[in-house]
């Protein structure tokens, strides 16, 4: 007996004939950008999608995080700002604590992840991590209520082509464009359905882009 799907296929090659024409795929794809302004598009993006901003010098990093930081917190093992202390781990002064891959349901009860980044397109205004030290696990940044990320501006692309160029396509790659949310219930906009509710970027002025 012949499925519905053997019947549509049979007509699609009937309609091309024996030897279809090849065709030709444009892709005059714009693989770089010239933009001037690349820091304050990313920003306008990022408050657009209602993440907060806030813009330090490399001294001033640990502090910031300090800052923005809320309740339990919970950082990604090689963060670069981390120190440790007689009280344990912390970063500017507020303790923390550093993810050691244990059950998810453990991430339940942190308020705050912290995370740096792998690299970010102004254009979309999207982050994207990889899983490297200073980013942790996807569990990380998916299940507690706030997530902090710090970028440094030489991380910063202007096109999707540049972002992905910069990407290690094997690695576990997390794409956060501004805090979760999604309209798909009663077309009413609900924030932290699939992730933070709350997405603070803290944008390093230096050109080292590590």
């Amino acid at each position: 007996m012949t499925s519905a799907r053997d019947e549509i296929l049979a007509r699609v090659r009937t309609a091309l004939g024996p030897n279809p024409a090849p065709v030709t795929v444009l892709r005059e794809y714009r693989r770089s950008s010239t933009m001037d302004n690349v820091i304050e598009l990313f920003e306008d993006r990022l408050r657009d999608y209602g993440a907060t901003v806030v813009h330090v010098t490399p001294d001033g990093v640990a502090a910031a995080v300090a800052e923005q930081v809320r309740g339990r917190v919970r950082v990604a093992p090689g963060l670069p700002w981390l120190e440790s202390g007689p009280d344990g781990p912390h970063v500017g002064g507020v303790a923390v604590e550093v993810d050691d891959g244990g059950p998810a349901a453990e991430l339940d009860a942190v308020d705050t992840a912290v995370t740096g980044a792998a690299a970010a397109c102004a254009v979309t205004g999207t982050i994207v991590l990889d899983g490297s030290p200073d980013q942790g696990r996807r569990a990380l940044t998916l299940v507690p209520d706030r997530h902090v990320c710090v970028v440094h501006s030489g991380q910063i692309v202007g096109a999707v082509p540049e972002l992905l160029a910069r990407l290690n396509p094997r690695a576990p790659l997390t794409f956060v464009s501004g805090p979760s949310a999604t309209a798909d219930i009663e077309l009413q906009r609900v924030k932290g359905v699939h992730g933070p509710r709350q997405l603070v970027v803290i944008i390093v002025a230096d050109t080292t882009g590590q």
